[in-house]
């Protein structure tokens, strides 16, 4: 492992470690990434031992613009608005990896087994001069091994990696501590509406909002939600993060959920068991009598993230850092339900993060 202060780097010897199937720590305007030849299979393999993630959960990639990006996936006109709104920037903009001679140019692992892969164009140069010299896409993961420390400086990265992991990697390129910005906005544009996977440093419209009047009325918003994260089932975590005082209908919303995913068993709060399963399709959690995080951790949160299952939590708000720390991970949709001005009201907003 080579770490080189970026004032005494060339783009081109960064190339050569990955023309070499090598993995490269690099800054962006984000955070420090990590990239290997997305068309390697060899560095992609490299790459997964180094991130110790199950071979076959997608990375995103980087190209230098959208002629490149349309080498590799098909853009439909929202991503192309996307691409011209936001791009390059701290967007992860989702699409259908396309096709050539039945076969595809991204190495195995990197597009997901729904056959998409999402694109960055970094607004940081180096990087671009990076993919520009190799001619070819590079992953664009962040740097830490998954579930750790986020990489804003080099000691992130090292003080949370084995000397196994260290030996994997071939040139560290150090710029310093970055500035503590949120990662990449990731927007999934292969769907008829524009699904926000995770909210980051570009934020994406307004909060969504509905007045309900009626126990009924909530539950049907959390039929409405699944059928709008649903696709991402079994490919992801879905954890729906659910805030709000005493009888605000968080359990009414789960039952809507569960309804929603064909769940027949009943579905009670989970307050003096903190946790119920339900039908081995719902994990429903009560954070009422957490303290904080720890407990959340004590009940094997981070295997039901990569487990990839779908989690209602309730007081969410007494476990939001445990929860915040699988942002790159699952899917979180953050629900905050509130009392409306009369009796039966309920005002209720969500935002995926």
């Amino acid at each position: 492992m080579k770490i080189v202060k970026i004032k005494n780097l060339t783009a081109e010897q960064a190339v050569r470690v990955l023309r070499e199937g090598g993995l490269v720590v690099f800054p962006t305007e984000t955070m420090y990434g990590i990239g290997a030849d997305a068309t390697n299979v060899g560095a992609i393999n490299k790459l997964v031992r180094y991130k110790k993630r199950p071979f076959g959960k997608p990375f995103s990639i980087a190209v230098a613009d959208e002629k490149m990006a349309e080498e590799y996936v098909i853009l439909n006109q929202t991503a192309k608005k996307l691409y011209k709104n936001f791009l390059p920037g701290p967007m992860t903009v989702i699409s259908r990896v396309k096709i050539q001679d039945s076969k595809l140019r991204l190495a195995a692992g990197v597009a997901s087994e729904l056959g998409t892969v999402g694109i960055r164009i970094p607004d940081y140069a180096l990087v671009i001069e990076m993919v520009k010299g190799l001619g070819k896409p590079i992953t664009a993961t962040s740097a830490n091994a998954s579930y750790k420390k986020r990489p804003y400086k080099i000691n992130d990265i090292l003080q949370n990696i084995s000397e196994r992991q260290k030996d994997l990697v071939d040139l560290i390129i150090d710029a310093g501590e970055l500035p503590h910005r949120e990662p990449s906005t990731v927007v999934d544009t292969t769907a008829d509406d524009t699904v926000v996977l995770r909210q980051g440093e570009v934020m994406m419209g307004s909060q969504n909002e509905i007045l309900s009047r009626s126990p009924e009325s909530t539950q049907n918003l959390g039929k409405e939600l699944w059928q709008k994260y649903e696709q991402f089932a079994g490919y992801r975590a879905i954890v729906f993060a659910l805030s709000g005082p005493m009888g605000a209908g968080k359990t009414q919303l789960t039952k809507g959920l569960a309804r929603a995913m064909g769940i027949t068993e009943e579905v009670v709060s989970p307050t003096f068991n903190l946790e119920l399963d339900y039908e081995n399709k719902l994990v429903h959690i009560d954070a009422w009598r957490m303290a904080g995080g720890e407990e959340l951790k004590g009940l094997g949160f981070e295997k039901k993230i990569s487990d990839k299952s779908v989690v209602a939590v309730e007081w969410a708000e007494r476990v939001a850092g445990e929860i915040r720390k699988y942002n790159e991970e699952a899917i979180i949709i953050w629900v905050m339900l509130e009392y409306g001005k009369k009796e039966n009201e309920r005002k209720i907003s969500w935002t995926s993060l």
